[in-house]
C-alpha cells in the first residue's frame, strides 16, 4: 500500500510517521510527500511532483490545516480522478456508532466517544476529542487539545483553535459553530457562533479588529 501526503510542511511532517506506523501494522507500505513541483527528500521520504502523482496515482491525504484551502485542493484532486486516504493513529480511539468521512487525519491520543457523525477531510490534532451525539461537518479543523463536548454541531469549514473548549449542548438545543467560523485558541464557547465569525476569550465573544 502507498499513501501520498499533500503538503510537506509542519503538519505533513507530523502526519507522515503516523501513516507509516499505521500501514506497518496492517501490511506495510510507503508514504510519500507531494507538492506541486516536488523537491528534495524530507525526513527520508521522497517528495513527488503533482504531475508524478497523476502519472502513478495513489490515495492522497491533504495535510493542510486551513479549511478553505484544503477544500479547494480536494476539489482539484477530485477533478483529476484521485482517491483519498484516511490516516488514523494507532492511539486514536473510537467508541460505539461513529461514522467518519473519507480523508480524515486522526492524530495521536485523539478520541471519539459515542454516536458522533464526522464529515469528510476532518483534521483532529493531538489530544483532541469529539464527545457523544456531536455532528462535525466537512473540512473542519481541530488544532491540538480541542475539547468538543456532547451535542455540539460544527458546520463545514470551521476552524477550532488549540485548547478551545466547546460547552455541551442538549438534544433539543445543540451548541452550533457556524460554517467557516473560527474559534481562537484557549477560547471557552458557551453560545452559538454565527457562520464566518471569529470568537476569542472566556467566554468567547466576536473578535473586534
Amino acid at each position: 500500500m502507498r499513501v501520498a501526503i499533500f503538503g510537506a510542511g509542519g503538519f505533513g511532517r507530523e502526519v507522515a510517521p503516523i501513516a507509516q506506523e499505521a500501514m506497518e501494522r496492517i501490511s506495510g507500505g510507503q508514504v510519500f510527500f507531494v507538492t506541486d513541483l516536488g523537491g528534495d527528500a524530507v525526513n527520508g521520504r521522497r517528495v513527488l511532483a503533482y504531475a508524478e502523482l497523476l502519472a502513478d496515482p495513489m490515495p492522497v491525504v491533504v495535510a493542510v490545516g486551513d479549511p478553505a484551502l484544503r477544500q479547494g485542493l480536494v476539489a482539484r484532486f477530485e477533478r483529476d480522478g484521485l482517491s483519498f486516504a484516511t490516516v488514523r493513529s494507532i492511539s486514536h480511539r473510537a467508541h460505539d456508532d461513529i461514522t467518519v468521512g473519507e480523508g480524515a487525519i486522526l492524530c495521536d491520543f485523539t478520541l471519539f466517544t459515542s454516536n458522533a457523525r464526522i464529515g469528510r477531510h476532518f483534521h483532529c490534532n493531538l489530544y483532541s476529542y469529539v464527545a457523544h451525539d456531536c455532528v462535525v461537518g466537512d473540512f473542519v479543523t481541530f488544532a491540538p487539545r480541542v475539547c468538543c463536548n456532547g451535542n455540539v454541531v460544527i458546520e463545514d469549514g470551521a476552524y477550532i483553535g488549540t485548547g478551545a473548549l466547546l460547552k455541551q449542548g442538549s438534544p433539543d438545543k445543540p451548541l452550533v459553530i457556524g460554517k467557516g467560523a473560527v474559534v481562537g485558541m484557549g477560547s471557552v464557547v458557551t453560545n452559538d457562533v454565527p457562520p464566518g465569525v471569529t470568537v476569542v476569550g472566556n467566554p468567547a465573544r466576536p473578535l473586534v479588529r
